[in-house]
């Protein structure tokens, strides 16, 4: 049996959420803080902006809850200021690193990228992102088995990364293991409710199993 549907994981796993253009007023962390849970939505709005900018790894579970704004503008911000705080090191050198990294990824060049990830995991191990993007292109190279231990990696350091949790679910469609490919897809939606393709996938997944399990009765 092959999967019925791949979906991109360099972009599940790698590229920020496309925002609405729009420049909010520079705003402090706390002040973002707050304005996140204010009632009126273009606070909300401008709060969700500004955290891409001043967010903080410990501000990740505010911008998760935001994931859940009624506001889809809301949500969508939140979903890119995840990105943004993400991808931040806190090391001016890795930083750096990080954006050749993904300059060769963008290349299409998947040994050079693998050596910088790899420089930058031996030099932060603790950052995530690192560990996520080698794991995006091991992913690209085919290599999943070490794809899936870089996940496993990613989530140790950020359990709330819902890209992640949709790059587990891409690597076992192509191992096809679709029963396991579900569960993750389904953790990742659990997280970030927006993903319409991964719910489109989900769906396409239950059906699939759903059928198999008559065809074998």
């Amino acid at each position: 049996m092959r999967p019925l549907v791949v979906l991109a994981l360099a972009v599940a796993l790698a590229v920020p959420a496309a925002a609405p253009a729009q420049t909010p007023p520079p705003m402090t962390r706390e002040q973002a803080l707050a304005g996140l849970a204010r009632s009126g939505v273009e606070a909300r709005r401008q709060a969700a902006a500004s955290m891409g900018e001043v967010g903080r790894m410990e501000d990740v579970p505010a911008l998760v809850r935001t994931l859940r704004d009624p506001d889809p503008v809301v949500r969508t911000l939140a979903e890119r200021a995840l990105w943004q705080v993400w991808s931040r090191s806190g090391d001016a050198e890795v930083d750096a690193l990080f954006q050749e990294g993904v300059d060769q990824m963008t290349r299409r060049d998947g040994p050079a990228a693998v050596a910088i990830f790899s420089r930058i995991i031996e030099k932060r191990p603790e950052f995530a992102e690192g560990w996520n993007k080698r794991a995006t292109v091991y992913f690209l190279m085919g290599e999943y088995q070490k794809s899936l231990a870089d996940c496993a990696e990613v989530l140790k350091r950020n359990p709330s990364h819902f890209g992640v949790l949709a790059g587990y679910g891409q690597i076992y469609l192509q191992l096809n293991e679709p029963e396991r490919a579900l569960s993750y897809f389904e953790r990742a939606l659990a997280v970030n409710p927006n993903m319409e393709q991964v719910e489109q996938v989900i769906e396409e997944l239950k059906s699939l199993l759903m059928k198999q399990k008559k065809d074998t009765i």
